[in-house]
């Protein structure tokens, strides 16, 4: 998470997500949006497969990844 406070009815809350493609980053982004602290396990070989989803890029990284993961992943690009 951005080192912006958290606010939302799930602050305070730390949340392991460990899915991938859609369906877990998702649900993962909607915790985070409630101020849970959402922290993402992805796969050692390759990481999330939607990193892989292509085109459009942003910087080099799969945009379809970026949306997913917007709370983590825009600190990077």
């Amino acid at each position: 998470m951005t080192q912006e406070a958290a606010f939302g009815p799930l602050q305070g809350v730390k949340v392991l997500e460990l899915g991938h493609v859609m369906a877990g980053p998702v649900c993962g982004m909607m915790l985070a949006d409630m101020g849970a602290e959402v922290i993402k396990l992805e796969k050692i070989a390759g990481g999330d497969d939607s990193r892989r989803m292509v085109p459009p890029r942003i910087k080099g990284e799969s945009a379809a990844f970026l949306i997913l993961n917007r709370k983590q992943a825009w600190d990077r690009v």
